[in-house]
């Protein structure tokens, strides 16, 4: 491995994080994400499993040791596991991460284990089935299911990401809490954004991280962790008596833009220094131009890096209702 750049920003953070997706594509069709009219991006414009790998490299060389695979649904891509083998068998340093829905992912866990995978984010947001259909537009609750049980049971780590959208799934609060209650799980509620620009968000639905722990305290007993340390964005509370842990993630209300240390690489190859940023930093051209290649994908990060914003100050200048970005979310990565 070369030696790494500095990879501090403008504001001093140091990022070390990548959250690479893989595809737009999406099994599920949530009703705070999808639309009837959804424009996927062309298949020829998302980026080739080599270039994926190209930019892992990348990213290994300048001292970036945490990657996430995000989509869309990264499973719904095929031969998605190839991918996870390749990165794991050039890089066995890096922490490779996973976020999925869960639908496709019975039978793979203990795959996902053997080539490295070290956790699992499964994005569920109801854990009646009815519910979930009700959000989701599938009846796919018993496969999700399946699948946080396999992984419980042979690993990776799990986390459970919900988002809280009052009126919708207010009600499964005490659901999650048993669920964290009985098994040693992250369950973690982040507050709706509005994302895309025909988003569905509204005051009305908007749940914010403070009110969904003032119900939780209502119905357990929570214990900040020591020194209000936080995991990644998120604010983590012990349960008394219980396996997991509860937590809160507040990207509207309580921002942890100081503390970000991400950056974001678009299905088709464009690179977000920051999820509420509409610029973006095209490497897909760059990639497939035989005389620019990696060095010049490398020039344009460490460029984009240095102009890296605070989230906060671009959400101040939107007006109550406007969306917080104009890319829907899988089109950007979850």
């Amino acid at each position: 491995m070369s030696a790494p750049s500095d990879m501090t920003d403008g504001f001093g953070r140091t990022v070390n994080y990548l959250r690479l997706s893989v595809t737009d594509r999406c099994n599920l069709r949530c009703l705070y994400c999808s639309s009837p009219d959804v424009r996927f991006i062309p298949h020829g414009d998302i980026l080739r499993y080599e270039e994926l790998i190209q930019l892992v490299d990348l990213a290994h060389s300048l001292g970036i040791g945490k990657i996430r695979l995000t989509g869309g649904e990264p499973l719904a891509r095929r031969n998605f596991l190839f991918l996870l083998e390749s990165i794991m068998a050039r890089h066995p340093d890096i922490d490779l991460r996973l976020t999925t829905n869960g639908v496709l992912l019975p039978g793979k866990a203990a795959v996902m284990k053997e080539l490295g995978v070290g956790a699992i984010n499964i994005s569920l947001d109801a854990l009646n089935p009815e519910t979930f259909e009700r959000i989701t537009g599938r009846d796919e609750f018993r496969a999700v299911r399946k699948a946080i049980d396999e992984v419980l049971a042979q690993g990776p780590r799990l986390k459970i990401n919900a988002v809280g959208l009052k009126g919708v799934n207010d009600g499964e609060l005490k659901h999650f809490l048993n669920f964290a209650m009985e098994h040693p799980v992250d369950v973690r509620f982040i507050e709706f954004m509005p994302m895309g620009g025909q988003t569905v968000w509204s005051p009305e639905s908007y749940w914010s991280a403070d009110e969904i722990l003032a119900d939780a305290a209502r119905m357990v007993e929570l214990s900040p962790e020591a020194s209000g340390k936080r995991d990644g964005p998120a604010r983590m509370f012990r349960l008394a008596g219980g396996k997991g842990r509860f937590g809160v993630i507040s990207p509207m209300s309580n921002h942890f833009c100081d503390s970000c240390n991400r950056l974001r690489i678009t299905p088709d190859g464009r690179l977000r220094t920051c999820l509420f940023s509409d610029r973006e930093y095209r490497l897909r051209p760059l990639l497939r131009n035989p005389k620019l290649g990696l060095e010049a994908a490398r020039r344009v990060l460490l460029l984009a890096l240095a102009r890296k914003p605070r989230g906060y100050e671009l959400l101040k200048l939107r007006q109550a209702r406007d969306p917080a970005a104009l890319k829907r979310m899988s089109a950007i990565g979850g």
